[in-house]
């Protein structure tokens, strides 16, 4: 069997390579994982391993992803078996179950996912978010270290966000991190027991279902339905490719979607409008141009 040194060097080898300190963490509790009940260097005992292994395809998937990379480094034989996760849309709270979350946990934790619920940052882009990229003068706050190969982008967001981050103590130079070591799944740990419990004690177990992620799918939702224009929250969202961002338009409604309408006589009325963020709709027989916005 092979010693927990060749997953060491393994990982050294990926960070060599320039892989984020997230999917190092991902690839080291998969090959541990895997090395407690088989033997890496034995493909057909991974592979017999997994096809028996109680979890979903989506898992399998990450598992023999990683076990590849892994089979590259060693120089082992490896054909990776057809797995496949079941694409689903994400679960997406109310409104109101987001800020009834929020008003009851504790100051730090509860700050933590305000941020996301305003920005749609992931839960990594939050966690590493510093005092310097928190501007008061603006009520901005900028991701400086995207996750996923993301583009940085700078967010406004509510006075009243800024200012319950002010609040807290800057006990290192990152606003939720209590120390420079501090891991975001000890964070992640508190959340799940404070939900849990909050769940239980206001009678609604839909709050069990909310991540720090669905925050971030909240806000995705919430600006479409808002603009309609899915270039805008590409761009909220850092994503470099446009089809991540496409899924948000299966979680809007548009039949539900209430409109103020407009009417312009001429250039100038149409310019006006849409410079106020009306689009445009038709031109009626009597030559007078339609806009629309959502309330």
């Amino acid at each position: 069997m092979p010693s927990l040194q060749d997953v060491v060097n393994f990982l050294w080898y990926c960070r060599k390579r320039g892989l984020r300190d997230s999917t190092l963490d991902s690839f080291g509790r998969v090959l541990k994982h895997l090395a407690r009940h088989v033997n890496l260097n034995s493909p057909e005992q991974v592979l017999n391993f997994i096809a028996v292994k109680d979890v979903s395809e989506a898992r399998k998937e990450v598992i023999v992803n990683c076990y590849a990379r892994y089979c590259e480094w060693k120089g082992l034989p490896f054909t990776k078996p057809n797995y496949r996760r079941v694409k689903k849309l994400p679960f997406v709270p109310f409104e109101n179950e987001v800020d009834m979350l929020i008003s009851a946990l504790p100051r730090r934790l509860s700050v933590f996912c305000q941020l996301i619920k305003e920005t749609g940052a992931r839960p990594g882009e939050a966690w590493n978010l510093k005092w310097v990229d928190v501007n008061p003068q603006t009520n901005t706050v900028v991701i400086n270290k995207p996750e996923k190969n993301s583009n940085p982008r700078m967010v406004k967001v509510s006075s009243g966000l800024i200012a319950r981050i002010l609040s807290l103590p800057r006990q290192t130079e990152y606003v939720f991190k209590t120390n420079p070591k501090a891991k975001l799944k000890t964070l992640t740990r508190k959340f799940q027991k404070y939900k849990r419990q909050i769940a239980n004690k206001l009678q609604n177990q839909r709050l069990n279902l909310i991540s720090f992620l669905s925050l971030r799918h909240f806000k995705a939702t919430m600006e479409y339905k808002r603009t309609k224009d899915i270039l805008h929250v590409k761009e909220l969202l850092g994503h470099v490719n446009i089809q991540n961002t496409l899924v948000y338009t299966h979680l809007v409604n548009l039949g539900e979607t209430e409109y103020v309408c407009k009417v312009a006589k001429n250039s100038l009325e149409a310019q006006q409008l849409i410079e106020a963020g009306f689009e445009y709709v038709c031109t009626t027989p009597e030559g007078l141009m339609l806009f629309r916005k959502p309330k």
